[in-house]
């Protein structure tokens, strides 16, 4: 986990960016993607099938293993609406 570093509270647009935090913004860009990717592909599937059919022909153990995942990034969403809803 990257440590607040002193030049961290100072505008990005004074300085240069350190490797962790050009990181940091690289593995952001990422997770939007993905994100973005996943909710394209559920949205399909909701439009496309039923959910009776989404659990009859789903592998019952990695669908409870995703739904898991999903829930996992959930709560973390959550905290992260959390913080900044307390900051802003």
């Amino acid at each position: 986990m990257m440590a607040k570093s002193k030049q961290s509270s100072q505008h990005l647009h004074d300085r240069s960016l350190h490797v962790e935090e050009m990181r940091l913004i690289a593995d952001l860009r990422i997770m939007h993607s993905k994100v973005d990717e996943l909710y394209q592909v559920v949205t399909n599937l909701k439009r496309r099938h039923e959910d009776d059919s989404i659990h009859k022909y789903a592998d019952q153990r990695v669908l409870s293993e995703d739904i898991d995942r999903v829930d996992e990034m959930y709560m973390w969403f959550l905290r992260l609406k959390e913080q900044n809803r307390k900051r802003g």
